[in-house]
């Protein structure tokens, strides 16, 4: 089409054209007539990219405008930006009544009315929506006698979508909703929808969950041949298959996880050779002798990327018979790996390694908690019950030790950023909100899981194989400066050489604010400073754990990527290294394909889990409201201050709510300060704050400055 689009175009800017209609063109361009309709077609593309339009008289002209084609992306104040799809352009701002109007995520065709000035986005019109990117949203009915509306659950959809009497759908005041858009707002008239299913009230157990998967049309069920593709697959490895692979049945091989994991794709073992040297063995779920080439099972697993954890419930990647079953590694089982063996110095060095296809027994399942207490040596009953697995757990200790240390000296970049764990009753309320504890015992399978995907991804980068990468980019040297504009007033700063930054540098601030005050603030600073990571067919290494080389190989059971590299990896090993081109371009494609959805996946189950969390944040803290927190300023905005507390829950206190005063925003030093009482807000200032308001529907809490703590200069 593309050679069609071009020949017309050339046509029409000929010094010679006249406006003419699609008959007369169609002619003269020589266009068979059975070629006719495709004629029209590209034709009709043309116009819809406004490239060209038609006249009073129906004939086509071109536009001289340039039309910009984009992603709208709006925001929770009303105005938005467009992310260029074909340009290699920054985003474009746009005002709220330059929007026509569109939802986030439409693609839409943008014309600059101002170039980019002085650090300021170029600005523009939205001219076309080309495609709406949603056609049902989930919300909240509000009815009244003889018509309703839907307030959106998504923040960024700041118009109610208006439902007539004929279209309530049995609904309810105050009931959750999805909504059939039939109708996208205009100028003056707001969107009109007809709603076509009821998930409950707003405060009906479980609603809030069933919401989010609704919002996001999670795939909630696996479809039935799926699932009788899965109850197929036998529940035990055959014989045959175990006499093809290297038997580790006897060696005492571990599992490490949460108490309550089911999926286990990941086991180790320790030991240490004769030369001083540590051996490590990190055997994977073998998901792929399972999981086969564009079966369905195959074909669902890349639809959905990854399994998604929303607090009560998994969206799984896999049906639980193989996530639960015979892929995971269970204890007292016979189970098939893909297995990583690596030589390690004691700096920390891998020596050598070997990759291989592995069956395994694995000794003990073990929890976090039971291993930090074999190492804490404090609790009797467990060492007792232990005994004979005690030097082993040391001696992974002393080797996570040496490697993290190591990892270190190169740079990693260890942000320590508490995660917030909610406790839930047995209806799904939430009832606690506090810090995940980690311990030294999750120091460990890191460690390993770090170790193993770097090793895999350098030999398979060096054998030139078609495959995906774990890529996290240097952070843009624009971002860096802003972020040092913030560390300024702790008096740290990231050295920037010929606009070049290195982890090392990170490293150093992240390691000096151990243990102080600060360090979470500034951790989430640098944080949001860096790239995002992602999957791509091209290695560019990972610059948050400063290596060259680094893939997903360990969790194959619950990612994408993970299953297509331990595919490649068993294509290598079936055919002794030695894969034909055909096959090589086969799998590049399929890399660069499946690479891009899923970070497209990954997107979306991060935005859903930690919406899942909010939600439940304001849920518990709803109960609260009125009560009196100590808390820490944790950012510093135009619009108010953040302040998070102890136990993870942040808010927003706006302009309003800090007392009687005018407030000024220092942009610089990211502070406020009141004209009239010369009050400051700093980021890393305890002050003492009281609920005001826990909306879990907005996912927002709020809180009131208590001004007896007020600051002075």
């Amino acid at each position: 089409m593309e050679e069609k689009i071009e020949k017309i175009l050339n046509f029409m800017r000929d010094e010679n054209y006249v406006p003419m209609k699609a008959k007369e063109m169609a002619a003269l361009l020589m266009v068979p007539k059975n070629d006719h309709m495709k004629f029209q077609e590209v034709l009709s593309k043309l116009e819809s990219d406004m490239k060209i339009q038609k006249n009073r008289k129906n004939q086509y002209i071109l536009v001289e405008e340039k039309y910009i084609e984009g992603i709208y992306k709006s925001q929770a104040n009303g105005f938005g930006f467009v992310v260029p799809i074909h340009s290699e352009l920054e985003e474009i701002y746009i005002a709220k009544e330059n929007s026509k109007n569109c939802f986030s995520n439409d693609v839409v065709l943008v014309q600059i009315i101002k170039e980019k000035q002085d650090g300021f986005h170029a600005e523009g019109r939205v001219v076309k929506i080309k495609k709406h990117e949603k056609d049902t949203l989930v919300g909240t009915f509000e009815k009244s006698r003889n018509f309703g509306f839907v307030v959106a659950d998504d923040k960024k959809i700041a118009e109610d979508i208006f439902i007539s009497k004929k279209n309530f759908g049995g609904a309810k005041n105050q009931d959750k909703v999805v909504v059939k858009i039939t109708r996208y707002p205009e100028k003056n008239k707001k969107a009109e929808g007809k709603i076509i299913e009821v998930l409950g009230n707003i405060n009906q157990a479980g609603v809030d969950m069933l919401s989010l998967v609704k919002e996001y049309k999670l795939p909630y069920e696996f479809p039935e041949p799926v699932l009788e593709e899965a109850r197929k697959i036998e529940s035990k490895p055959s014989k045959e298959e175990i006499e093809k692979r290297v038997d580790f049945r006897k060696k005492a091989i571990y599992t490490i996880d949460g108490e309550t994991a089911k999926d286990l794709d990941d086991a180790i073992w320790v030991g240490k050779s004769e030369n001083g040297n540590y051996l490590l063995d990190v055997h994977i779920a073998d998901v792929s002798h399972y999981v086969k080439e564009d079966s369905l099972l195959d074909k669902e697993a890349l639809q959905r990327g990854t399994s998604i954890y929303m607090l009560d419930r998994v969206i799984p990647m896999l049906p639980k018979e193989l996530s639960n079953g015979i892929c995971s590694l269970n204890a007292g089982e016979d189970r098939l790996t893909l297995s990583c063996s690596m030589e390690i110095d004691p700096k920390g060095n891998v020596i050598s390694s070997d990759i291989y296809k592995a069956v395994i027994c694995v000794k003990k399942r073990m929890s976090y908690t039971q291993v930090q207490k074999i190492l804490d040596e404090e609790d009797e009953e467990i060492l007792t019950e232990y005994k004979e697995d005690i030097e082993n757990f040391k001696l992974m200790a002393e080797l996570a030790q040496i490697l993290k240390e190591k990892r270190q000296e190169k740079g990693y970049l260890n942000l320590d950023i508490p995660e917030s764990q909610v406790i839930l009753d047995d209806k799904g309320y939430a009832i606690d909100v506090m810090q995940y504890e980690t311990t030294f015992a999750h120091e460990i399978i890191e460690q390993f899981m770090l170790l193993a995907n770097e090793t895999v991804a350098e030999r398979f980068y060096w054998l030139e194989a078609p495959f995906i990468y774990r890529v996290h980019e240097d952070p843009d040297i624009e971002k860096v400066e802003e972020l040092n504009k913030f560390l300024y007033n702790f008096g740290y700063k990231i050295k920037v050489k010929e606009d070049k930054v290195y982890p090392k540098e990170f490293a150093k601030i992240l390691e000096e604010v151990k243990g102080t005050e600060q360090e979470k603030i500034i951790s989430n600073f640098i944080l949001h400073t860096l790239k995002v990571a992602r999957y791509e067919a091209e290695n560019k290494g990972h610059f948050g754990i400063a290596s060259n080389y680094y893939c997903h190989f360990t969790s194959p059971i619950r990612r994408y990527p993970d299953l297509f590299i331990h595919r490649i990896i068993s294509k290598y090993l079936s055919s002794e290294y030695n894969l034909k081109e055909e096959e090589k371009e086969k799998y590049d494609h399929e890399a660069e394909e499946y690479a891009k959805q899923s970070s497209e996946r990954e997107k979306i189950a991060t935005k859903v889990e930690r919406d899942s969390i909010d939600i439940k944040k304001a849920e518990y803290m709803s109960k609260k409201i009125g009560e009196e927190f100590e808390g820490m300023v944790s950012n510093v905005t135009s619009f108010g201050v953040f302040v998070e507390l102890e136990n993870t829950i942040e808010g927003l206190i706006r302009f309003e709510n800090l007392g009687d005063d005018y407030y000024n925003y220092d942009d610089q030093h990211k502070i406020l300060i009141g004209e009239r009482t010369g009050n400051i807000f700093r980021i890393g200032d305890k002050i003492k704050v009281r609920l005001i308001e826990a909306n879990k529907t907005l996912r927002r809490i709020s809180f009131q400055w208590i001004e007896e703590n007020q600051k002075e200069e």
